[in-house]
Parts: structure tokens; C-alpha cells; sequence
């Protein structure tokens, strides 16, 4: 990368900087400002803050479209898309009427003390954000040349320092600076590289047949997995969270419907580039680096640097909001509700959780390399344990006792933990009855 390059990435973490502690935090600030900025959103800041946070996986996208082509779109994507609207139709203005705080919240009000501690575990578990923590560190790595700890060590405490100060209003204000550097970025990218090598003719000459199919050449169980995963949705907490802060339930519904013909958008671009990068780059050693590498192959001076942009975006805007949801979690959710402790601690509490949440992201990475292995375990055992109780908190007229919903928590994750275990436990290294 060029000195030009470089000097555009210092000129993005000089402006999140500035964005982000415009405005701080007072001690009188209350609990609402701080976790929900008061239920002022608007729906151009919904879309851009929900667009840009849920899909921090950019370097899973590019993993996955580099390996299996166009089922990126239709098998990884579709899934999640079904699942964003069902909780449009069903969820969202009821979560903006509930007017709690967060998800354990509800859980709380609907069944009991116990079930909402446990939901709230769960939740804290598969907020903390080890995936988007690595897309960081291997970004570094590619683009800066760097160790993968010290990219995971710098990069996180530039998505965080920000948050540690201005809460949930820090964490939208960038996120609107973000989305736009998304789509920039990967537009940039595309176009050059259809410019430079033709189109569907190129791709079509150049890649696996599979490529082309729905399915990419995965099996119809593998597929069927993402589409359980991605009912994740509805017990998302960053879904939630928009709608509570939203002005009002209709803001809240219409913007789930614009988010996800932004992500449908985003991904033809991220799918497209994925699939150049494995015609042009067929022997990559790591494709979770896909889309740097094609990158660096094919932009100019300057336009590289915009593209980094994009990648760091994308990733910084979801590590800074799943850190904060899992900060208030452990602060306000756990350890204040077990321990009574006085609610004028929220902020306190939750700065010391976005600490403890950060050092607990690292931790996976030791043992997970993989993106897509890091969503796919969190999401097999936390969805399953929620979906259910959280659900049927919303919708319904009749709810579940609480000590039914408190067992479904427990016996579904507990199943599904077991479930997946059990690879490493039978002779051939795969699941029970290879399901």
C-alpha cells in the first residue's frame, strides 16, 4: 500500500474519533440515554445503524463467496433476509410498545428473575464479538503487514474508546459515518474489476461449475443449518436494540423493510467480488482474506486506501455495537440484577463489562481460526436457547409459565451444546448420525 493509502485510513480513525465523542456521557446521564440515547432514533439513523452492524462479517463473506460462489447470495444470505422480515412483521413494533431496555428485560417482566439471568448469559456469550475481534486482526494483517494480535489489539481499542465514553449515541453516530464508507468501497472495487476483466463470461471461464448452483456444491443439511441459524434474528440483540430507541414503532418496522434491500445490495457486491477473487486469485492459502487480497491486486493508489475503508467499517461498526449490548448485559443484566445493585451504576458497570467482554473475545481466537466456525457454533447453541421464550414474550396472548420457558432455555441449549460435542467424541470426527 501506498503513503496516500495510509494517509486516508489515519484521516477515518481521526473523524470516528471526533464523531464518536462529540458527545459524552454525563453522571446524570440515565440508564435509557446510555443504553437506547433516549428512544430518539430516526429512521435514516436506524437503517444506517442496523445496515452497518449486522453485517460486520465481511471477511466470513468473503470466506464463504470465495469457497462456494453464488450460494454466498442465496444459501447465506436469503436465509437471513426471511429471517429480518418475519421479525419486521411480528417483533418489531412490539418491542418498540414493550418500552424496556433490552431483551433480559422483557424476559423479566413476562416470566421471571431466574429465566431472565439465564437468557441474559446466553445472550452475553453470543454478543461477545470474537468473530468481528479476528476479521480485525487478520484486516491488519494483510493490508498493514502486522502480527495478528497486535491488529486485534489496536483495532479493537479504536472501535471501543469511543463507546467507553458516548454509549449508544456514539456507537450510531458512527455507525452513520460507516455505512457509506460500505458501500463505497466495495462499489469502487467491482467496478474496477469488471473493467478489468469483463463480466459473467470472465467469471463463467474462470470458475467451478458449482459455483453457479444455489447450493455451491455444500450438502442440503449444511444449507438447512444456516437457515435455523439465521431465525437468530429474531432473538438478535442489536435488533431489539434499534427498536427500542427508535421514535416510534412504525420507525422501527419500515426500517427492518429498508435494511434488508440494503443488505440484499450489499451482498450482490460482496458476492461478486468474492467470486472475481477466486478467478483471479484461484490458490489462495486463506480465503477469509479474499477480499484484501483482490484488492490489493487490482486498485490503484488511493482507491485501495477507500476500499480499506469499506473492509474497516464494515467490522469496526459491529464490533463497537456487540460490544456495547454485551457490556450492558454483564453490567445491568447479570451482575446488577443478581447483586441489586443501585441503577445509578449502569455506567459504571457497563464500562468494566466492556473490558471484561473485550479480553473474552480474544480468548476463542486461541483455539478458532475460522469466521464462519466462530458464528456457526455461537449461533447452533444460542439460538435454539432463546428463540422460543424470547418469541413468545412478544407474541401471543397467552404466555408460557415462566418455569416452561426457563427449561426451554436450559434443555435446548444444553441439547444442542451436547449436539455439537459429539464430533469430538465420535470415531469418524463427525456429528451424531451425521446430523
Amino acid at each position: 500500500m501506498h503513503a496516500l493509502d495510509y494517509t486516508i485510513i489515519i484521516l477515518y480513525l481521526g473523524i470516528l474519533l471526533l464523531v464518536g465523542f462529540k458527545k459524552r456521557l454525563s453522571k446524570n446521564s440515565s440508564t435509557a440515554e446510555l443504553i437506547v440515547g433516549g428512544r430518539m432514533l430516526t429512521l435514516p439513523a436506524f437503517v444506517a445503524s442496523l445496515v452497518s452492524t449486522w453485517y460486520g462479517g465481511i471477511l466470513g463473506v468473503g470466506e464463504y463467496s470465495y469457497n462456494y460462489g453464488l450460494s454466498n447470495w442465496l444459501a447465506f444470505g436469503l436465509p437471513y433476509y426471511l429471517a429480518a422480515f418475519f421479525f419486521a412483521v411480528f417483533l418489531a413494533k412490539r418491542a418498540r410498545e414493550s418500552k424496556v431496555l433490552t431483551i433480559p428485560d422483557r424476559l423479566m417482566a413476562v416470566y421471571d428473575k431466574k429465566t431472565a439471568v439465564t437468557g441474559s448469559v446466553i445472550i452475553y456469550f453470543m454478543t461477545v464479538p470474537a468473530a468481528y475481534v479476528l476479521m480485525l486482526g487478520t484486516l491488519a494483517n494483510f493490508l498493514f503487514g502486522w502480527d495478528l494480535w497486535v491488529g486485534i489489539i489496536i483495532g479493537s481499542l479504536f472501535s471501543l474508546v469511543y463507546v467507553f465514553v458516548g454509549g449508544f449515541n456514539s456507537v450510531v453516530r458512527t455507525d452513520l459515518f460507516q455505512f457509506g464508507l460500505m458501500f463505497i468501497g466495495f462499489i469502487i472495487l467491482l467496478s474496477t474489476l469488471y473493467f478489468t476483466y469483463g463480466g459473467v463470461s470472465f467469471l463463467q471461464a474462470n470458475l467451478p461449475e458449482m459455483h453457479f448452483t444455489w447450493h455451491g456444491g455444500n450438502s442440503k443439511a449444511y444449507i438447512a443449518v444456516w437457515y435455523v441459524i439465521a431465525l437468530a434474528a429474531l432473538i438478535e440483540p442489536t435488533f431489539y436494540q434499534r427498536c427500542y430507541a427508535a421514535k416510534s414503532g412504525k420507525i422501527a418496522k419500515n426500517g427492518i423493510y429498508i435494511s434488508i434491500v440494503c443488505w440484499a445490495f450489499f451482498d450482490f457486491l460482496t458476492t461478486s467480488c468474492g467470486m472475481y477473487a477466486r478467478a483471479v486469485l484461484p490458490n489462495l492459502e486463506n480465503p477469509v482474506g479474499s477480499f484484501p487480497a483482490i484488492a490489493l491486486e487490482v486498485l490503484p493508489v488511493g482507491l485501495m486506501g477507500m476500499f480499506a475503508l469499506a473492509l474497516f467499517a464494515t467490522v469496526m461498526s459491529t464490533v463497537d455495537s456487540n460490544s456495547f449490548v454485551a457490556a450492558t448485559t454483564f453490567s445491568r443484566d447479570i451482575v446488577m440484577r443478581l447483586f441489586k445493585i443501585d441503577e445509578k451504576q449502569t455506567i459504571k458497570y457497563t464500562r468494566i463489562g466492556l473490558v471484561v467482554t473485550m479480553l473474552l473475545a480474544i480468548v476463542p481466537l486461541f483455539f478458532i481460526k475460522s469466521v464462519i466456525d466462530i458464528w456457526h457454533i455461537f449461533g447452533s447453541v444460542g439460538t435454539p436457547a432463546l428463540l422460543i421464550p424470547v418469541f413468545f414474550s412478544f407474541v401471543g396472548t397467552k404466555r408460557l409459565p415462566a418455569k416452561y420457558a426457563f427449561l426451554s432455555i436450559v434443555s435446548s441449549g444444553s441439547f444442542s451444546l451436547v449436539w455439537y460435542c459429539s464430533k469430538f467424541y465420535t470415531n469418524t470426527g463427525g456429528y451424531w448420525f451425521s446430523v
